[in-house]
């Protein structure tokens, strides 16, 4: 018993004084792997007392703990006899490995001592190599050296030989023979510049710089007097000489060549600055296409004579060319900024046609290799074929002679546009006239202004469209009149300039766009006597309340009228953000940003709601006849709940009668007409309402009566959009919305007219239930048209004020309005804010 005590205690001493180990989970992974056990004691997550309770589920099992102690203790002293066991032969294991150790050090000392042994014998292996080749490589020394002096003295030999030749051939003009020989005595000096410093080397390179000079002097000397003066000849045996002239001057200095073809050129050209000089008839732009006629006959004339006596890579046609153009630009520029005044726009569109035809010509004859890299981009041009921004350009006709003749011309440059648009050609006089364009587009002002006229006059002879079937439109011809002429404009400018032009051009556009909206659109809308629209004075104010009782009804032809400006402006508003794209696809890139027609499309847009405006009005106005009589009906007599009233008849007549014929005008705006119903029915049920508060000594029975006419007009407000059309549509949630929210604001009116006033709490309950948005102003209308006394109004008024102290923060004006009817004293308003409280009620009632 002693030796279990002290076990005990040692085993308690153990599990005090040891902390579990824990291990990483990757090597926890692999000790699970090597050593698999199913023994909760080898879990790393051991819990003590979950085996304890384990072993122990109830208090019956406490009855055999000391086995399951004998148990553990057993495994435990297995356990130390194994531990004893692993621990002494891992010191057997430590003596092995060091002997181990010990045995591979002393074979990785023998290992070295070979090495080196080794590396000894291959040195000496080298320096006896090196003994036995050292005479051999004197030998290859000798023979390197012996071989480089005798190709030098070759050289040197053909040197001096190659220079006296060259002296000799050069003073007979062989040429041919020339040509040969001097490329190869370049070639061999070449081998001779590390021995410059030697005075006979730098002897022979100098008499042969010296021979190429003479060669240069000579050989444009040669072409000089074969060309030029009346004793110049150029027979059968010069051709042949100047032609291998010509391999002799691409073995030269590249300046020779430079100076010869710049004289030649000139030569060329001399007779075309004599025969259109400014001061000649021929050098107007109305001859222009003579200047580019000339050039034609010169340059197929010098293919004949003169072509084959140069090399091809010199494309001296090209050159002569480009030089003409570059004359041509400065001269035209010159001659124009002399004559100015007498150029008009025929003549500068036919001058700039014919350019830009030669230019498109010889871009296909000529790929630009001679111009200079700050000629390849002229600025401000482009290809003469332009993708139309707005639809087939044969829909079209021009009057335009510049236009007729690229169109005419265009059918063969649309097989190869990327050519010419990238040609360097392209431009290369044509920019001269930018600065001329101006006079274009003056003559597009008046041409457009001469167009609004004459879209004035069709309007006032022909009037607006009126759409007659489903694929009728209403729109405005002259509307697709204008802008097929704006483009027009656009891409004849575009094909002229894409700089500062169509930045001007732009500006013209936005300024007929905006005589169009006015003259055309909103000065051609029919007037109403009672539009007070802009009343904005007192006076105006008054005058608007004096005619209120005139009702002036737009005729049919009125509002078709009207739908078809407002169908127009539709048309316009969209048709100015497509021009303000394609004109930005059109002008340079850093220009693209003064390009905005947004306060343009704002102007259609207001015609639009103009119109919209003046069609809602013109509805509103015939249905007040029918609100007013509904108003002055008796309706304390009513005795009994009939069939819905006259006045509600009159406006479903209206109403079907002038629907119809507006829907179907707008049937391509769809949502221009929602966008009138909306208005509509927001200006017809207040109105509606309002009448409702005019209307006097209202009883149940004419409340319920009111009740039946105000959900036939409801139920009339919702079929509204798709009224007298055979085919139904359901109206838009938006609209449906508003007449709902509108029209129940009402019938909760009429429900609580329909309940007695007394007891007057359970009234005023009653109406702050029914009318829970109401305030204290229309609570008292309500009171007035049940036709309740004055005295009691006030009792309710305050018994209302005491309920909902929260509503006198509603208005004053409503309070003061109540505070009048009800006979409370109350502090007289100033004259201005009298005004201005009628101002807002009339704006609200338009």
């Amino acid at each position: 018993m002693a030796s279990l005590e002290e076990d005990d205690n040692i085993d308690e001493d153990i599990f005090q004084d040891t902390q579990p180990l824990s291990f990483p989970e990757d090597v926890q992974a692999v000790i699970d792997d090597i050593l698999p056990s199913d023994d909760p004691l080898d879990r790393p997550d051991f819990n003590p007392v979950d085996y304890i309770n384990t072993l122990f589920p109830t208090e019956q099992s406490l009855s055999n703990i000391d086995d399951v102690v004998g148990k553990i203790r057993f495994k435990i002293r297995r356990l130390d006899d194994d531990i004893r066991t692993v621990v002494r032969g891992q010191t057997n294991v430590g003596e092995d490995g060091r002997h181990s150790l010990e045995e591979a050090q002393r074979a990785i000392q023998d290992l070295f001592t070979k090495i080196k042994d080794i590396k000894d014998k291959a040195e000496k292996s080298e320096e006896m190599v090196k003994e036995i080749t050292r005479d051999i490589k004197q030998l290859d020394h000798a023979k390197r050296h012996l071989t480089a002096s005798i190709t030098t003295l070759n050289h040197l030999h053909m040197l001096v030989g190659g220079v006296e030749s060259l002296t000799s051939l050069t003073r007979r003009r062989q040429y041919g023979e020339v040509a040969n020989l001097l490329q190869g005595v370049l070639n061999v000096l070449e081998h001779f510049q590390r021995y410059m410093s030697i005075p006979q080397i730098k002897e022979l390179a100098d008499r042969v710089k010296q021979i190429q000079s003479d060669l240069g002097s000579q050989i444009i000397s040669d072409f000089e007097e074969a060309f030029q003066g009346s004793g110049a000849k150029y027979g059968p045996g010069n051709q042949r000489q100047l032609k291998e002239a010509c391999f002799v001057v691409n073995i030269l200095d590249n300046k020779v060549k430079r100076e010869l073809l710049g004289w030649f050129v000139k030569l060329q050209l001399s007779e075309y600055l004599v025969l259109f000089g400014e001061n000649q008839d021929v050098a107007w732009l109305d001859k222009i296409d003579r200047r580019y006629a000339w050039i034609k006959r010169t340059l197929v004339d010098f293919e004949e004579k003169f072509g084959h006596l140069f090399p091809v890579d010199w494309e001296v046609s090209e050159r002569i060319c480009v030089e003409f153009c570059d004359l041509t630009r400065k001269e035209l520029q010159k001659i124009m900024g002399k004559r100015r005044s007498e150029i008009d726009v025929k003549l500068l569109l036919f001058a700039i046609q014919r350019t830009t035809n030669f230019e498109s010509l010889i871009s296909k004859r000529f790929l630009g290799v001679t111009i200079q890299n700050s000629q390849t981009k002229p600025t401000s041009t482009k290809s003469l074929v332009q993708k139309n921004p707005f639809g087939d350009e044969s829909t079209t006709e021009s009057t335009n002679p510049f236009e007729e003749d690229m169109n005419n011309d265009s059918s063969d440059e649309t097989k190869d546009t990327e050519k010419p648009s990238s040609s360097p050609f392209i431009g290369i006089i044509s920019k001269c006239f930018e600065a001329h364009l101006d006079i274009y587009i003056e003559s597009q002002d008046r041409n457009l202004a001469d167009l609004m006229h004459r879209f004035l006059e069709d309007f006032r002879q022909y009037g607006t469209p009126r759409i007659e079937s489903e694929e009728g439109s209403n729109v405005l011809p002259s509307s697709a009149d204008l802008f097929v002429c704006y483009k027009k404009c656009m891409v004849q400018c575009s094909q002229l300039s894409t700089g500062q032009p169509m930045i001007d051009l732009t500006a013209t556009f936005q300024k007929y766009l905006k005589e169009y909206s006015v003259r055309i659109l909103l000065n051609n809308l029919p007037k109403l006597s009672n539009q007070s629209s802009n009343v904005t004075s007192a006076s105006g104010l008054i005058q608007s309340i004096l005619r209120e009782g005139e009702i002036s009804k737009l005729t049919e032809e009125e509002q078709c009228r009207i739908c078809s400006i407002l169908c127009t402006a539709e048309y316009c508003m969209e048709t100015a953000q497509q021009l303000e794209e394609k004109l930005r696809e059109k002008v340079d890139k850093e220009l693209a940003t003064k390009i905005d027609m947004n306060s343009e499309q704002d102007m259609f847009h207001n015609v639009i709601s103009s119109c919209i405006a003046l069609l809602v009005q013109d509805l509103e106005t015939c249905c007040e006849p029918a609100l007013t009589a509904m108003s002055k009906m008796s309706w304390s007599s009513i005795e009994a709940v009939g069939d819905q009233s006259g006045y509600v008849t009159a406006i479903t007549g209206h109403l079907k009668t002038a629907l119809p014929l507006i829907r179907d005008n707008l049937v391509s705006s769809r949502k221009y007409f929602t966008q009138f119903c909306v208005k509509f029915a927001n200006a017809f049920i207040p109105k509606f309402i309002g009448s409702l508060f005019k209307c006097k000594s209202v009883t149940a029975v004419a409340a319920e009566q009111l009740l039946l006419d105000t959900h036939s007009l409801k139920t009339l407000l919702l079929d509204l959009p798709s009224l007298g059309s055979s085919v139904v549509r359901k109206a838009p949630a938006s609209y449906t919305k508003i007449v709902n929210k509108g029209m129940t604001k009402a019938e909760m009116i009429l429900k609580v007219m329909m309940s007695p006033h007394e007891p007057a709490m359970a009234f005023i309950d009653n109406y702050i239930r029914l009318l829970n948005d109401s305030d204290l102003g229309e609570f008292q209308k309500i009171l007035e048209m049940k036709g309740i006394k004055r005295s009691e109004i006030s009792s309710l008024v305050e018994m209302y004020r005491a309920r909902i102290p929260v509503s006198m923060a509603i208005g004053r004006q409503s309070s003061l309005e109540m505070a009048g009817h009800a006979g409370i004293p109350s502090t007289p308003e100033p004259e201005s804010s009298r005004i201005r409280k009628l101002e807002k009620l009339i704006k609200k009632r338009l």
